[in-house]
Formats: C-alpha cells, structure tokens, sequence
C-alpha cells in the first residue's frame, strides 16, 4: 500500500479550481497510475484532522504533448488531475480557507 502522502502530489489553484471552493469542490494533482479508490481514501486521511469527508472522486489525465528545440525532440509531463468533492455535512479543507475570495 502506499503512503497517503504520495497520492496527492499538491493542490491545483487555478482561476477554475478557486471557482469550485465555494461547493466544497477541491482540484489535486495525482500521480498518472492512482485510482479513484486511493485518492478518496488519501484525502480522508492526510485532511482527518479537518473532519473531510468524500463523496466522489472524478480523475482526468492530460497525456504530454510533443515539442521540438532545434532537432531534439522531447515530450512534456504527462499530468493527472483529481477532482474531489465534498459531502454536505462535511466541513472545509482549511488549507484552502481564504483562498479565492
């Protein structure tokens, strides 16, 4: 099993993601090979302290694009993305308490 600090690699904060704070509706970076499951249960955990309680878990995955310099060829990172929402009941990341207002 892996360490629930693993899981979430950091928090995205983008224009979109403070957008969705107010719904309790929170945007982490994942690595590529974690599941729905491990990332609902990583959050549990690292935010335990915050009361934070899942309800669902929905995942995108932006595959690397190719880019050029001169002749050598490379490709950018590829990035997964998690979007994590909140139960009703469930009280706030504090982390992200005064964010995006």
């Amino acid at each position: 099993m892996k360490d629930m600090h693993d899981v979430i690699i950091r928090p995205v904060l983008t224009e979109k993601a403070y957008d969705g704070l107010e719904d309790k509706r929170y945007v982490f970076e994942v690595p590529v090979t974690a599941t729905k499951t491990e990332i609902k249960m990583a959050v549990e955990a690292v935010f335990a302290d915050d009361g934070v309680k899942v309800a669902r878990v929905n995942t995108t995955r932006t595959i690397g694009k190719m880019k050029r310099q001169g002749r050598t060829e490379g490709r950018t990172a590829e990035v997964k993305k998690a979007y994590v929402i909140l139960k009703k009941d469930s009280k706030p990341i504090k982390f992200f308490d005064g964010m995006g207002q």
